[in-house]
């Protein structure tokens, strides 16, 4: 007798609770939707569809690598993030959804009928989605996407490319912002860096301590090794200000790195669950240029 979708369903949320990964529900009825070839919703309402032995092994074989606890982005190729859908690999940190915090903080500050050009740097790009988000909202952004890994950098030409940013988008390698020549304007700096305490890390979920690019995940000691080098850098070529996703317990000490860099109106803002998600901070002198 066939397996149906219902019976294949309850067996893989069964097994995924069991293993301990977060979302079994949800996560169950993503990868049966990419392994049938079918929207979500029809997972629900096929139940008593009798699955082939073909769609069977596909199943298994994605389930197999959740099982394992493999980022369910990586598995399924993409994710969405803010107003984009992204590709995403084994190369890069799966977009969160606590970042979004820090591409509504961006936009807040970003008038959407401002009429010139407005250049916006986002530092340690991985899949781009923070700076290609806001720049798919804001016509007007031109942005510098920056990265040390080829492979991330790889990863967000992919998606500048899929969202059809190319005229508006420049992808660089190299060290914060020192890819960005000199004679080139910057008003907004914005970065996810990496800020994770290094001691921390292996207690994180296996998802993220297992699974992804510890250069992605690691600040050094205190985890913010990173972030008082960018909040330099960025002091001294950032026309209008800095954004920085940081830790939930990090607000304080970065706001006194941005402040102890040079920024103004430092402000501690808070995601959707109410943690300390970004530090934002306003140039002294923004150019008039």
């Amino acid at each position: 007798m066939s397996v149906t979708v219902g019976e294949i369903r309850r067996k893989t949320v069964a097994w995924f609770t069991e293993r301990g990964v977060p979302t079994p529900e949800i996560d169950a009825d993503w990868l049966l939707s990419a392994a049938l070839k079918i929207p979500r919703l029809q997972v629900l309402l096929q139940f008593e569809r009798p699955l082939s032995s073909e769609e069977l092994a596909r199943i298994r074989a994605l389930v197999a690598r959740r099982g394992k606890r493999e980022p369910l982005a990586w598995i399924l190729g993409e994710r969405g993030f803010h107003n984009v859908e992204l590709y995403v690999d084994a190369d890069v940190l799966d977009p969160r959804p606590d970042t979004e915090t820090l591409v509504e903080a961006a936009l807040e500050l970003l008038p959407l009928d401002a009429p010139e050009p407005v250049y916006l740097a986002d530092v340690g790009c991985g899949t781009g989605a923070v700076g290609l988000a806001i720049a798919a909202a804001r016509p007007q952004v031109r942005l510098y996407a920056t990265d040390l890994s080829e492979a991330a950098l790889e990863n967000t030409r992919r998606n500048v490319a899929r969202l059809d940013l190319g005229a508006r988008v420049a992808v660089l390698r190299g060290d914060l912002l020192s890819p960005i020549p000199a004679d080139r304007p910057i008003d907004w700096v914005v970065s996810n860096p990496p800020y994770i305490p290094s001691g921390a890390i292996e207690a994180l979920m296996p998802e993220v301590s297992t699974w992804e690019p510890r250069v992605a995940l690691d600040g050094g000691p205190d985890g913010l090794q990173i972030v008082r080098r960018l909040a330099d850098r960025a002091a001294s070529r950032a026309r209008r200000g800095f954004l920085v996703e940081i830790g939930h317990d990090q607000g304080e000490q970065t706001a006194k790195i941005l402040r102890q860099a040079g920024f103004e109106g430092v402000r501690v803002l808070r995601d959707l669950a109410g943690r300390q998600r970004v530090v934002t901070g306003l140039s002294r002198s923004p150019s008039a240029e």
